[in-house]
């Protein structure tokens, strides 16, 4: 096989590979947001033929041997797309087809058995299923490999080159500056969201107002309802996000708007020259979700942009709103205070809520924790770090939908996304000096432009790591992120 036919067999066979995994991505959608629930076995069936088929093109030998040929290139693109390439063919070659169609119909018939699961608080109802998800995904760690602890084969595949002690690492120096923090703000008296009527329709207009002024393309998204929040770029040219409403407030969905839009604003930003190939994607997860956590936290609670959207959100919910101003309006945003939910957390104990999944998750990987034993430890051990007694598994460790998808692994990419995001802000506020008279007149798009040019752009061209340090000068470090969050102590800003 020489260059010119390793290049056009593995142009054809990824393009292949990439139509299943976009298919793939579209019944996942579906069976999150429309799918009535007597669909759920057909649709396990469909999931997993999908996932043995785009394995079985992964792991043909011939796409390795033109990986490996196309990654002697002196095109770096080409060299860079087979060195992504072949690190994904190397994982594949090590998991046995039965092993990936089980994964994917497990999950799928899972992830309907957590929603209900959930909505009863019910752990009897979903725990058999995890407890097949936890041995399938011990059976595809020890498949991949690993030294010195099973986690390691997981979230290396979410976040390349990260490994369970350097998380632990990270999570052993950050939660007591976390916790300390947050003991700092014990005495404050936050304020609450304003009560009253929030009309869901208007919340899905306000939301997708603000999605688009940011510079979300309705064009090639949307915007519908789901159980837990989330973005799936489908395919180029189409990138659907979720959120969910409560009628008793509005900041639930519009910061779950957010956050999904940044999401969705990285999924539109990656190059269209990469499109259905290994270099068209996120750097890695804690990338991505440094992309969220920008826009939802670092911007969208900043003083600067309700300068500009606080007067549009009174017009939208005049009643709840009228006597309100917009310190006050702040205060609930920056307000710190130990609650239940992950998604609903506040800037300051979120990443408390990660340090205690990473401690769960690993001791399910090794075998230090059961299935059986997990709510009574999750309640242990919330209480230990929050300080709060969790009242039924809905608001404990069935909140998220991560587990019932095979997720494990991912969790730990928030809190990097949060290092990451906070070191982006910083950067981009360097170079442009005007920010925040920008977004004080509800203008993004020199921020956006920034994170174009400096995150989205370059795909996955970039390691994580690489790729910070290319954008701010500096290797990944949690300084930013506690200046930040030192920042929101009143009378610190």
């Amino acid at each position: 096989m020489n260059l010119d036919e390793a290049r056009d067999l593995f142009s054809s066979q990824w393009r292949e590979m990439s139509l299943l995994d976009s298919t793939s991505a579209l019944l996942g959608w579906d069976e999150q947001v429309m799918m009535p629930s007597g669909g759920s076995a057909w649709r396990a069936s469909q999931n997993s033929q999908l996932a043995r088929l785009s394995h079985a093109i992964l792991i043909d030998p011939r796409l390795g041997e033109a990986l490996m040929l196309l990654g002697t290139s002196p095109d770096p693109i080409l060299a860079a797309h087979a060195r992504e390439g072949l690190r994904r063919h190397l994982r594949a070659v090590k998991l046995s087809p039965a092993l990936v169609t089980e994964m994917a119909e497990v999950c799928s018939l899972a992830q309907p058995e957590w929603r209900k699961a959930r909505q009863e608080s019910d752990h009897s109802r979903f725990a058999p299923w995890l407890e097949r998800i936890i041995r399938l995904k011990r059976a595809e760690a020890d498949s991949v490999g690993w030294t010195n602890h099973p986690y390691d084969a997981l979230i290396d595949e979410y976040e390349p080159g990260t490994t369970t002690q350097s998380v632990r690492t990270l999570f052993e120096d950050l939660a007591p500056a976390l916790s300390a923090l947050a003991a700092r703000r014990a005495d404050e008296h936050p304020l609450a969201e304003p009560a009253g009527n929030y009309p869901v329709e208007d919340q899905k207009k306000f939301g997708e107002m603000a999605s688009r002024a940011i510079g979300f393309n309705f064009e090639s998204g949307r915007l519908d309802v789901s159980t837990h929040p989330f973005c799936s770029g489908v395919a180029p040219g189409d990138c659907r996000l979720t959120t969910r409403y409560n009628s008793h407030g509005f900041v639930e969905s519009f910061f779950g708007v957010l956050h999904e839009t940044g999401h969705g604003l990285y999924e539109q930003g990656l190059p269209d020259s990469f499109d259905g190939l290994p270099l068209g994607q996120a750097a890695s997860l804690g990338i991505h979700e440094s992309q969220s956590r920008l826009w939802e936290n670092q911007v969208g609670r900043s003083r600067a942009y309700w300068s500009f959207w606080f007067p549009i959100a009174k017009a939208f919910f005049p009643g709840p709103l009228h006597n309100v101003d917009l310190d006050q309006f702040l205060r609930t945003l920056h307000r710190a205070k130990p609650g239940f939910i992950r998604v609903e957390a506040d800037e300051t104990t979120y990443n408390l809520h990660i340090v205690l999944r990473f401690g769960i998750e690993t001791a399910l990987l090794s075998g230090d924790l059961t299935v059986a034993q997990l709510p009574i430890a999750w309640n242990e051990r919330f209480e230990c770090l929050m300080g709060l007694k969790v009242p039924d598994d809905r608001r404990g460790y069935l909140q998220d939908v991560h587990w019932s998808g095979g997720g494990l692994g991912y969790f730990p990419t928030y809190t990097l996304g949060n290092l990451y995001a906070a070191q982006f802000i910083a950067a981009a506020r360097r170079d442009l000096p005007n920010l925040d008279s920008d977004l004080a007149r509800g203008d993004s798009a020199s921020l956006l432009g920034w994170l174009r040019s400096h995150i989205h752009s370059k795909g996955r061209m970039l390691r994580p790591e690489a790729l910070c340090i290319e954008a701010t000068g500096e290797a990944p470090t949690p300084h930013y992120l506690l200046q930040h969050l030192e920042s929101l102590i009143p009378g610190n800003a």
